[in-house]
């Protein structure tokens, strides 16, 4: 099946590992994949953002940066035109984003059908934080892509409720949740040089992957170590991000320099070399909706779980059975199961096991989301005149 998969992810960064693995998933599964992309993308090293569009976020007014994006879609049209006059494939898949309905243009002009991954109610979560001033548009464009869709993929039972909200029908929508590259995510992988060139051998390492910011959390993972500083714990943040600097002025404050370690941003190879690392994986924080990709990483490699207890986690996690949950509104909580986790090796092992067989029965690997995805797009290829067999 020959596939073309749409996105306008601009950066190297969470959201761009989730379309590579997919497209290396897909191909590896046989099929033919083109990719429609922002040009600078491939340009940029691993936690790279996009310099032109925050500089247009940063100097100029909302309505006129959101005004580009709409804009975009326009040249993105004629790109995508092109690619299926050349390629004739049989579907598009798409990542979606905000004003970017060029690819439901393309599907009903050229009558091919299109799956659509949601990651994030976008509409919703610029408004919440007050970036939107075309509102009107925005929200036009977010119900037009995803009601035109032939199927929705939303990453969590929490999205797809709101995804169902806006009136799209429950027979075209299927959740599939992130997941993890199960060659690079083995258990044989070693922690040794990671904790050699980080002077941390013998100590408990509390791990944290990804770019940080303020909300999620990790101030108060320094609080508890300062609470607890004769104990040989220490905290890694594996990345970087706007909070690094209050965090480790934070940490002098406390006394407790020697105990946390900012290793900056590390390629995606290195990534489960310093989650093997870990002692206890952290999620201090989530987003409601989210499916996070660091959860499933820390899964694949056993690793004791603290997170939030929200309905996104409990779909992939259960309390007390192959992690701790902490209760978000209390302020206590969180402490209380970190401590009980750092205490007890015994529990610490337990879950180790019991969260990688979680990880293998809800199949959070991308070569399964793959399969489902062609299965999906095939049976509705098979309901269209896909350009795959016959010209438009």
């Amino acid at each position: 099946m020959k596939i073309l998969y749409h996105h306008r992810v601009a950066s190297k960064d969470g959201q761009y590992v989730h379309v590579a693995e997919i497209v290396a998933a897909l191909r590896e599964l046989g099929h033919e994949v083109i990719v429609s992309e922002p040009g600078s993308t491939q340009s940029k090293s691993f936690g790279k953002s996009s310099d032109a569009v925050s500089n247009i976020r940063k100097y100029l007014p909302n309505f006129i940066h959101e005004f580009a994006e709409f804009a975009y879609s326009l040249f993105d049209f004629i790109k995508l035109v092109r690619l299926i006059q050349v390629h004739r494939p049989d579907g598009i898949y798409e990542r979606y984003n905000l004003f970017f309905p060029s690819g439901i243009w393309a599907k009903k002009i050229f009558k091919i059908p299109l799956v659509l991954e949601i990651n994030a109610p976008l509409y919703e979560e610029r408004s919440t934080h007050g970036e939107l001033s075309l509102k009107r548009l925005a929200e036009w464009s977010e119900s037009y892509v995803w009601r035109n869709a032939d199927f929705v993929l939303p990453v969590t039972g929490v999205l797809a409720k709101r995804v169902l909200a806006r009136g799209i029908h429950t027979e075209k929508l299927r959740v599939i949740h992130n997941g993890i590259n199960r060659k690079q995510f083995s258990e044989l992988i070693s922690d040794v040089s990671v904790r050699e060139k980080h002077g941390l051998q013998g100590q408990l390492i509390l791990g944290f992957t990804g770019f940080a910011r303020e909300w999620h959390g990790i101030d108060r993972v320094l609080d508890f170590l300062a609470e607890h500083r004769d104990e040989n714990w220490h905290l890694m943040l594996v990345g970087d991000g706007p909070v690094t600097t209050k965090l480790n002025s934070q940490a002098r404050r406390l006394g407790i320099e020697n105990k946390f370690t900012v290793t900056g941003i590390v390629s995606r190879e290195q990534i489960p070399e310093y989650v093997a690392s870990f002692d206890i994986a952290l999620q201090p924080d989530v987003v409601d909706y989210a499916s996070p990709l660091k959860l499933f990483e820390y899964m694949a490699l056993g690793k004791a779980i603290i997170a939030p207890d929200s309905p996104n986690i409990r779909e992939v996690i259960t309390d007390r059975v192959n992690g701790l949950l902490f209760d978000p509104a209390n302020s206590t909580s969180f402490d209380d199961k970190l401590a009980a986790l750092c205490f007890d090796g015994a529990l610490r092992s337990r879950f180790s096991e019991d969260v990688k067989q979680a990880l293998c029965e809800g199949e959070y690997f991308w070569d399964s989301n793959a399969e489902k995805i062609a299965a999906i797009l095939l049976s509705r290829t098979n309901s269209h005149v896909g350009l795959g067999t016959q010209a438009p």
